[in-house]
C-alpha cells in the first residue's frame, strides 16, 4: 500500500488535497493510506513510512522548508511535493530534493500532471524501489528492505528486514530483471540480497535474519565470483 501524507495548517487546503488524492488513486484502482498533519512538528513525530508527502511551505511555527530539511536529515526517502502561495519560495527546494510544487489555489489539472509523472518515476527501474501489485493493492518496497525472495507454487514471497513477508503472483525470472546487481539467484527458487549475506558454506547461504538459503550445485562457482564482485562494488 502507498502511504501519502498531507501537511498543511489550512484545513480547506488539506481537505482539497485529500479529495484530489483519493479521487486519483480510486480511478487507478490503487489502494492508498492517507494521513494528515496540521504542522511540521506534528509530522516529525510520525514514525511510520511515507511514500509521498505534500508539504505546505508557509505554516505557523516550523515552516515547510525547515520541516523538509529535518526529514531529509533523518534519511526520508519519499517523494516530496511542496504546496505554496508564492512560486519564488520553491527556489530553495533543490536542497531538500523536492520532486515538484503546487501553487495555491491548487488546480486539478496541474495536480494530475504532477502525479502522473511521479507514478511513472515510481515505476522506473532506476528508482531502486520495487512496485508490487497484488489485486488492486500496490506496495512500494525499497531494494534495501528485501533480504531474500523465494517462489512457491507460482507465488513470490519477499522476506523483508522488518520480518514482514509480502506475497504476490509473478515469475522469479521477471522479478530478477527488475532488481539490480546486489541480488543473486542462488537457486531456481531463491533470490538473495548480497547485502544481508552473513556467510556461505556447505552449499548454503546464511542470511543476517538467520535464514538458511540453498545454493544449487550449478550456481556455486558463480556465487563465489559474485561475492567478490559485490564486495568491490557495494561494500568498498
Amino acid at each position: 500500500m502507498i502511504t501519502i501524507a498531507i501537511c498543511d495548517d489550512e484545513k480547506q487546503t488539506a481537505d482539497q488535497m485529500k479529495k484530489l488524492v483519493s479521487g486519483l488513486f480510486r480511478e487507478k484502482n490503487m489502494e492508498v493510506d492517507i494521513v494528515c498533519f496540521s504542522s511540521g512538528e506534528e509530522l516529525l513525530q510520525y514514525d511510520k513510512n511515507i511514500d509521498i508527502l505534500f508539504l505546505d511551505i508557509q505554516m505557523r511555527g516550523m515552516d515547510g522548508m525547515e520541516t523538509a530539511r529535518k526529514l531529509r536529515g533523518r534519511h526520508f526517502k519519499g517523494f516530496l511535493i511542496f504546496i505554496t502561495i508564492l512560486k519564488e519560495m520553491v527556489f530553495q527546494s533543490f536542497e531538500v530534493q523536492a520532486y515538484d510544487y503546487l501553487v495555491k489555489p491548487i488546480e486539478e489539472k496541474k495536480f494530475v500532471r504532477t502525479m502522473e509523472r511521479l507514478l511513472a518515476s515510481m515505476n522506473s527501474a532506476n528508482e531502486e524501489k520495487l512496485l508490487v501489485q497484488k489485486g488492486y493493492e500496490r506496495s512500494i518496497i525499497s531494494f534495501d528492505e528485501i533480504v531474500f525472495a523465494e517462489i512457491i507454487d507460482r507465488k513470490v514471497y519477499l522476506h523483508l528486514t522488518s520480518s514482514e513477508v509480502v506475497d504476490f503472483y509473478d515469475r522469479i525470472e521477471k522479478l530478477e530483471e527488475r532488481l539490480d546487481s546486489r541480488f543473486f539467484r542462488c537457486h531456481r527458487s531463491y533470490l538473495i540480497n548480497m547485502r544481508y549475506l552473513r556467510s556461505c558454506k556447505n552449499g548454503a547461504a546464511y542470511m543476517e535474519n538467520g535464514k538458511e538459503i540453498p545454493v544449487s550445485r550449478l550456481r556455486r562457482k558463480a556465487f563465489s565470483e559474485v561475492i567478490l564482485q559485490y564486495m568491490k562494488e557495494w561494500r568498498l
